[in-house]
């Protein structure tokens, strides 16, 4: 694909990241005869599966929906054994998509990217690493994931705890052993509630440290059978159909008529189907669920009714019960036994909103009211700089020597999530400004990179040396995630779809907030009106 139009480079294309995004990033692009060089700072494939091993991490989207549909013959013979599968299998399905598309020669693993600078003169992109590695490339395409940077609060003390330290976002690759251990976990988002039941079968004992309580719907998980399987394998091109029409990237859909629509018999039996399927599917009951305050209402109702029959003490309930954000604002956690644990004799809740920690000594947690909680070891579940902190990492920078996090100090802003003002050439894959973490990212995946692929394509068609976007096109897609976030109920929850979790971190709604099939629409309209919102420059 180098001809005349471009600067001779080392590569065509750099690809940092060798998650979902990045594998298909690198299969496509070499498809198109380009030289792509990728870089991965985990040791093998993966991205956030390589690191998040901690006990219970599991996928909160179907496993036949959270997998590739680029390629037929994949999709019929990869064989997944749960309903949900957990961190080892969607590690070992990444690792047959590498070994089946030979794409681990493209990378080098263990390297981490710390530099990507462009050359104005030839609209081209050099990228440095942390092992001295310096490549040039006409193309600098970033799949670093919204989940991969990850976030250690500020606590006094915390360097002299004499205990086990843990991160879930981090975890050891041997795993560890919590037998015979008094363990603290702080932190309920999703990583916490996952880990709590499987830390607590361990554990001599468990004290979880909850600052925020969190919504969350069992999985109702189970092994597939052989014809389940076959079923599905069978009926795939139609899921993937409904799929890509969805808001976020599965077949199912939500009710066709709002709350209030329905008889209460029907509203409650629509309720109940969801909590049986499991998970986040659950705050896409109805359709008016997330924009009415008193539909979101009725499905809190249902839902608390759920929790306080599975948990016996109606204290420990009152605690695990959100009060401070609508059902489904912040993501809902997909759990198995999160809330009977908490029924457990050996299992403590402590929330922090009424007594906080004060500070952490070597023995333990010591909170406000000074009582010390003694521990063993402390797992912190505190999740991640989500969307940008990944970026935010990277010296970027683009034209005039403008850093990228400097351009983002007040949010994010970018055209499509795809492409950024003064940064040519420079793609950035499945992050702040498209779906996202609001859909299911394989299929997210396939649809950045299947839309990247045709412009580069289309890019060396015209004689083209680079694209870059508008800035009025940048503003005005900012305002258009804004815009549609606003009308909605996520702007009433501390979240970190808004960086809320982060202190000082602009709080900003950072993915596309419209549905996965809806911005579909939108990215090949914008393509078919030849890149409308684009410059396309040179030769």
């Amino acid at each position: 694909m180098n001809d005349s139009t471009t600067t001779p480079t080392d590569v065509d294309a750099v690809v940092v990241g060798a998650g979902v995004t990045g594998l298909y990033a690198v299969h496509r692009l070499r498809g198109l005869g380009l030289r792509v060089r990728g870089f991965e700072r985990g040791d093998d494939v993966g991205g956030v599966w390589y690191w998040n091993r901690y006990p219970g991490a599991r996928c909160d989207v179907e496993s036949v929906d959270y997998s590739y549909s680029f390629d037929e013959e994949l999709q019929q013979e990869w064989d997944w054994s749960e309903k949900y599968a957990t961190q080892p299998e969607i590690m070992r399905y990444l690792g047959h998509v590498a070994d089946r598309f030979d794409l681990r020669r493209s990378y080098a693993f263990g390297t981490s990217v710390v530099s990507a600078e462009l050359d104005e003169a030839t609209l081209t992109w050099t990228v440095t690493t942390d092992r001295g590695e310096t490549v040039t490339a006409r193309f600098c395409v970033f799949a670093v994931g919204c989940l991969s940077a990850t976030h250690h609060p500020s606590l006094p003390g915390a360097e002299l705890f004499a205990g086990r330290t843990l991160h879930t976002g981090a975890w050891p690759h041997e795993g560890v052993d919590f037998t015979g251990l008094r363990v603290g976990v702080i932190g309920t988002g999703s990583s916490g509630i996952q880990a709590v039941p499987l830390v607590a079968e361990q554990a001599a004992h468990l004290t979880v440290f909850q600052r925020s309580a969190n919504y969350s719907v069992p999985a109702g998980n189970r092994p597939l059978d052989g014809a389940t399987r076959a079923a599905q394998k069978a009926g795939y091109a139609e899921r993937r159909r409904l799929s890509r029409l969805s808001g976020g990237g599965s077949p199912h859909q939500a009710h066709p008529a709002g709350t209030f629509e329905v008889s209460e018999e029907e509203r409650r039996a629509a309720y109940e189907e969801r909590w049986r399927l499991g998970g986040v599917l659950y705050s896409k009951t109805f359709p008016d669920q997330l924009t009415d305050p008193a539909a979101n209402d009725a499905a809190r109702a249902f839902w608390e009714e759920k929790v306080r029959g599975m948990v016996e003490d109606p204290a420990v309930a009152d605690l695990l019960i959100p009060t401070d954000h609508p059902i489904g604002t912040k993501r809902i956690v997909t759990d198995s036994d999160y809330y009977t644990t908490f029924n457990r004799p050996d299992v403590r809740l402590v929330g922090l909103r009424g007594n906080p920690i004060e500070r952490i000594e070597s023995r333990g947690v010591v909170l406000a009211d000074r009582t010390l909680v003694e521990l063993d070891a402390l797992v912190f579940a505190t999740g991640f700089d989500a969307m940008t902190g990944a970026l935010d990492r990277i010296e970027i920078r683009g034209r005039g020597g403008r850093l990228l996090r400097d351009d983002w100090a007040a949010g994010p802003r970018t055209y499509l999530g795809l492409g950024v003002d003064g940064f040519p050439n420079l793609f950035g894959l499945t992050g702040a400004g498209s779906p996202s973490v609001m859909a299911n990212v394989v299929l997210c995946a396939e649809q950045h990179v299947d839309w990247l692929v045709e412009c580069l394509r289309h890019l060396d068609a015209h004689g083209h040396r680079a694209i870059e976007a508008r800035a009025e096109a940048v503003e005005k897609w900012v305002a258009e995630c804004r815009d549609r976030a606003a009308a909605t109920l996520f702007m009433a929850a501390d979240s970190w779809y808004l960086g809320a979790n982060i202190p000082g971190k602009p709080r900003v709604f950072m993915p596309f907030i419209g549905g996965f099939g809806v911005y579909g629409e939108i990215i090949a309209g914008v393509a078919a009106n030849g890149y409308e919102g684009f410059d396309l420059i040179g030769p």
